[in-house]
């Protein structure tokens, strides 16, 4: 019966961690860039809605024909307060993202320092023991 053993040093531990790490890293990376990528169009939309609203203004004031504007005016507004809302909440999880992935970033370094200077990290073949 094979069995999976895990060393319970401190390098075994270290290695697992920083397996972990070098998982999570690349994942928490392009998050952060899909999120950007999401903020970015978030802003757009924004503007985009803003402009409407100013032109759907501009329209009714012009207009000969009374049409009564103004609800439609006020669900865009509401609609870009919504906009603003979620670009708030991204801004906040991109932050948290940025953090994470400094200290994942630190948190490896720190570690493969650790490894070098006790001179436990030694690259080997997955195949050997």
């Amino acid at each position: 019966m094979a069995a999976l053993a895990v060393v319970e040093t401190p390098s075994g531990k270290d290695a697992i961690a920083e397996g972990l790490l070098d998982l999570l890293k690349p994942a928490v990376q392009q998050l952060d860039l899909h999120v950007h990528s999401v903020r970015e169009s978030q802003v757009e939309l924004r503007e985009h809605i803003d402009n409407l609203a100013t032109e759907l203004c501009r329209i009714n004031e012009h207009q000969k024909v009374a049409l009564d504007l103004d609800p439609y005016v006020k669900k865009l507004l509401n609609a870009r307060r919504r906009v603003v809302l979620v670009n708030n909440i991204l801004q906040n999880a991109q932050e948290r993202l940025r953090r994470l992935n400094h200290n994942v970033a630190k948190e490896t370094a720190r570690r493969k320092t650790m490894l070098e200077a006790s001179g436990a990290f030694t690259p080997r073949s997955p195949s050997k023991p």
